[in-house]
């Protein structure tokens, strides 16, 4: 059985995947067809690399830094191929090109720049491949940007993205660890002003929300964690995220010490990114987010590589 690597050069993290394909040569594929053998993450942070618009040349040099350890890494795996994509970090930044080509150079890979487009589609691949949703409403909060994608009959209707994630949020609105309330409210504001620029906000409304990334995984540990369940729940409702940020007004050693202990990786980007998500949650009617397995890289490696 063939193996695949997929890297997902993201404004928060650079992961690389690497999957077992039981056979390439199909015409469709679901989560049955593949299972992943390495899922190795490294917090590279190169949204902290981004200078007045500019993907510094310090932010090449980590990129790189961190590709060619996955790269060593993936050979291990006798891989058929390996596909490197980047998101918002690098579609954002005004050197987008220069970037991409310097970290080409010093990789000895392409990278495939993923258009916001893009990425909302295959996020739609990837969440579909071990489910069929009907109508509701697909958010994936990144570290750089937060995209939407409206689900109806079965199919994407539309697809938006917003410019403002976990990480951005962090890095523009906070000054320590944990924000402060004045600096949350920061966040909520800046960010429902992304929606409400949005010509088409009540179309993305919906009772059921699907979270695709890490930043939904990691609410839903937080809950987890904060509410003694050995379990991370499959779902969360508004008010369950309310009551992770509530914890944070009244006890922000607990709720720091909590953070440590679901996802310490994240702790920096865990509150902004549950402000965000609990503002899409409650701002656009949704009485629940259901956690999803799969998501980009997924549907990378279904449309791109074996598609």
């Amino acid at each position: 059985m063939p193996n695949y690597a997929v890297i997902d050069l993201g404004s928060n993290s650079i992961r690389l995947v690497v999957y077992e394909v039981r056979n390439d040569k199909k015409r469709a594929y679901t989560n049955k067809d593949f299972r992943s053998l390495i899922n190795d993450k490294v917090m590279a942070g190169l949204a902290a690399y981004v200078e007045d618009g500019v993907f510094t040349k310090a932010g090449v040099k980590r990129a790189v830094s961190v590709l060619k350890g996955h790269l060593k890494r993936s050979k291990y795996f006798q891989c058929k191929r390996v596909d490197v994509f980047a998101t918002a970090v690098l579609r954002n930044a005004s050197n987008c090109d220069e970037a991409i080509a310097a970290i080409e150079k010093d990789t000895g890979l392409p990278v495939t720049l993923l258009s916001a487009r893009d990425e909302a589609h295959l996020g739609f691949v990837g969440a579909t491949c071990d489910r069929a949703i009907e109508r509701g409403t697909l958010i994936d909060i990144g570290g750089g940007s937060t995209e939407l994608t409206r689900i109806e009959g079965g199919k994407q209707r539309d697809n938006v993205s917003l410019g403002q994630g976990s990480l951005s949020s962090y890095a523009q609105f906070v000054k320590d660890i944990l924000p402060t309330p004045e600096e949350a409210a920061a966040i909520r504001e800046a960010f429902w002003k992304h929606v409400e620029a949005l010509p088409n906000r009540e179309a993305f409304r919906a009772e059921t929300f699907y979270g695709i990334g890490g930043t939904a995984r990691a609410a839903a540990k937080m809950y987890a964690q904060t509410h003694g369940e050995g379990v991370r729940p499959k779902t969360l409702s508004p008010e369950q995220v309310r009551d992770i940020l509530a914890l944070r007004r009244q006890n922000a050693s607990a709720y720091a010490h909590s953070a440590l202990k679901a996802s310490a990786e994240r702790i920096h980007t865990l509150t902004p990114g549950c402000l965000i998500l609990e503002s899409l949650l409650t701002g656009l009617g949704a009485t629940k987010l259901e956690i999803c397995k799969y998501g980009v890289r997924e549907g990378y490696l279904i449309e791109r590589m074996l598609g």
